[in-house]
């Protein structure tokens, strides 16, 4: 895959992740859902086998890093026992991992962090940045495991309900910021951190958008970015038909792999998708593309490098987001939230 032109947080050092820091690329996650319940295919992989299958499937369509969950979050879900988590997640890490693959379990559980650490998993994916477990920081912070920590305000059951916002991107970024400090006051290293803007979680179908169009705003925290926008709601509802009925989930995939090639040319880490090859593609693309724009112009050999300063405009510029320099407008639209937002996993 051809590097694009350098980001600084794209290709910062992730701690325990050597050969995914610094590809001078997005990477992709394949979502592998060991759940009967989850909102794009719940059931369909709910067997080891399958799971096993599928993720070795999803590796071989260019997956760099298979996430493996045990629980819905979608919207109004029911949490599982922690016996059950660990029971329909252990398994498939352990055999995805004796297969090379470089495995993520999504949880936010400290205690299923540390089983699924000990079977094979290299990162911690927890929707909640360790606002749900107490014990979550301090169990990454002496593991020294890689984690994504992401923007969240509440459990499926509650979270529609927390979707005020004064600006959502501001609001979104201050609060990671808050969790990267007390992240730190329990002893995890920045290094060991990946930002998640939380894409349908607390956040109606408008509201997402912004924070996709800004990415920078994340970026000025100083650490890489995962978007996970594949098959929300908010794709069913920008997509729905002329009556009005939003777009399936299966449906929603080309807008998914539309998103991570955007997400990538705006400096993404990672984008996490339930089809990976079209997303692949896609960041495949948006490397070439960024590439040529730091390139001479075709015809003209010896011509200076066009600037790398060109502002993306799929994004601010890391350099113009500080505090209190950018008047961005307020994306708080109160009609917007009748849409049911963009559902999660």
């Amino acid at each position: 895959m051809p590097s694009g032109s350098g980001h600084p947080t794209r290709d910062a050092r992730v701690h325990g992740l050597p050969e995914l820091s610094g590809t001078g690329r997005t990477l992709v996650m394949g979502v592998v859902n060991v759940t009967p319940d989850s909102f794009s295919d719940g059931g369909e992989w709910f067997e080891p086998s399958a799971a096993v299958s599928h993720g070795l499937e999803l590796l071989g369509e260019g997956a760099d890093i298979l996430d493996v969950g045990g629980e819905s979050t979608r919207p109004g879900s029911s949490r599982v026992p922690r016996d059950q988590e660990l029971a329909r997640v252990l398994p498939v890490i352990e055999r995805l991992a004796e297969h090379g693959a470089t495995v993520s379990v999504d949880t936010t559980r400290a205690a299923v962090a540390e089983r699924a650490v000990a079977a094979g998993a290299r990162i911690v994916n927890d929707v909640s940045g360790g606002l749900a477990d107490p014990d979550m920081g301090a169990f990454v912070a002496e593991s020294g495991v890689a984690y994504v920590a992401m923007h969240w305000r509440g459990h499926a059951d509650v979270m529609d309900d927390r979707q005020e916002y004064g600006d959502v991107v501001a609001d979104v970024r201050d609060e990671l910021g808050a969790r990267l400090a007390a992240l730190h006051d329990v002893g995890v290293r920045p290094e060991q951190v990946v930002l998640d803007p939380g894409l349908g979680f607390a956040k109606a179908g408008a509201l997402n958008w912004p924070l996709l169009a800004h990415l920078d705003a994340l970026h000025a925290l100083g650490r890489p970015v995962l978007v996970g926008a594949s098959r929300k709601r908010f794709l069913g509802h920008l997509l729905a038909d002329p009556a009005g009925h939003p777009a399936p989930p299966r449906a929603r995939d080309d807008a998914t792999a539309a998103i991570s090639a955007l997400s990538a040319a705006a400096g993404a880490w990672c984008v996490r998708v339930h089809t990976v090859r079209a997303s692949a593609d896609a960041v495949r693309v948006a490397s070439a593309w960024s590439a040529a724009r730091g390139a001479s112009p075709v015809g003209s050999p010896g011509t200076s490098p066009r600037s790398t300063a060109l502002t993306s405009t799929v994004a601010l510029t890391t350099e113009s987001w500080t505090a209190g320099e950018q008047d961005l407008p307020t994306w708080q639209d109160s009609g917007a939230r009748n849409d049911d937002g963009g559902g999660p996993r």
